[in-house]
């Protein structure tokens, strides 16, 4: 069923579902990735965020529980057959309903990093295959696309990453105070940032906050911030055509050559030859 999609993010016709297949140009897999979950049906994905790298195969889903700027490869599997993966955008407010009509769970629950992998259960993989089944049934999309989508998010509560889900509906946990931060950055990225102001937005400590971002993100605050400005100044370059000074400072730089460095390090080129790169590969494409 998800063997129609493009290589790029593909629309199914139901709210927040949509699908990929194939070969996905690198910089497009360079972005802030939305809160989801992400399901591999065919070949693998490999996700990097910070210094962390994690791989996902077939018949494994990862959840991506608040934004986060990560570098993504996608491969083909063994026999050459094209990557082929199928996600849901998370929403709070869906989550936050279904929550309120299940019972708590007993005691605590694990947490990590805001971001993992786990193997697909049956179950989970039985509703995400009746949910992809009303892109042929477009006229049951609004009476079963719901109770599919909170099937989905009851498996996936009742596996390793459910605590991930319940912090993202759960107003006063650390992570929806990540979150908010993270809105906060995200929105003002070219502006100066100071950890103090950010804490107290969020009514956190400043060692608590500093403590729980880098444990839901891997990056500092000001780390997330850098790795917000160069993504957005990539893509001002390869979009808009921006020189690098331009793009720079347009994002917050004070100084054009701490830019080429820091863009070197994340990018692996310098910022003129890798938005060259990109520009060529596109035209190939199009060819």
């Amino acid at each position: 069923m998800a063997a129609q999609a493009e290589n790029r993010r593909t629309e199914t016709g139901i709210p927040r579902v949509a699908m990929v297949q194939g070969e996905i140009p690198e910089h497009m897999l360079a972005a802030v990735y939305e809160p989801m979950i992400n399901l591999i049906l065919r070949g693998s994905k490999s996700m990097t965020i910070a210094d962390r790298t994690l791989r996902y195969d077939p018949a494994t889903y990862f959840v991506m529980s608040i934004e986060l700027p990560a570098v993504g490869q996608v491969h083909p599997d063994a026999n050459g057959e094209p990557y082929l993966a199928v996600s849901l955008t998370l929403e709070p407010t869906v989550l936050a309903n279904l929550l309120a009509d299940l019972p708590k769970p007993d005691g605590q629950y694990d947490r990590n990093a805001g971001f993992s992998v786990a193997p697909v259960t049956p179950e989970l993989m039985d509703a995400w295959v009746r949910m992809l089944r009303l892109m042929n049934r477009p006229e049951e999309i609004a009476a079963l696309g719901p109770v599919y989508e909170r099937e989905i998010l009851y498996r996936v509560l009742q596996g390793p990453h459910g605590w991930m889900l319940r912090d993202i509906a759960a107003p006063d946990s650390a992570m929806a105070r990540v979150s908010l931060a993270i809105q906060h950055i995200r929105r003002d990225y070219a502006e100066s940032i100071r950890v103090e102001t950010l804490a107290q937005r969020v009514s956190m400590s400043v060692s608590a906050f500093h403590r729980h971002f880098k444990a839901v993100t891997a990056l500092s605050p000001l780390q997330y911030q850098k790795r917000v400005r160069l993504l957005q100044a990539r893509t001002l370059m390869v979009a808009s055509a921006k020189s690098v000074t331009h793009a720079a400072f347009e994002v917050g730089y004070e100084s054009a050559t701490q830019f080429s460095r820091d863009y070197a390090r994340v990018f692996g080129l310098p910022p003129a030859r890798d938005a060259a790169r990109i520009l060529g590969e596109s035209r190939g494409e199009k060819r």
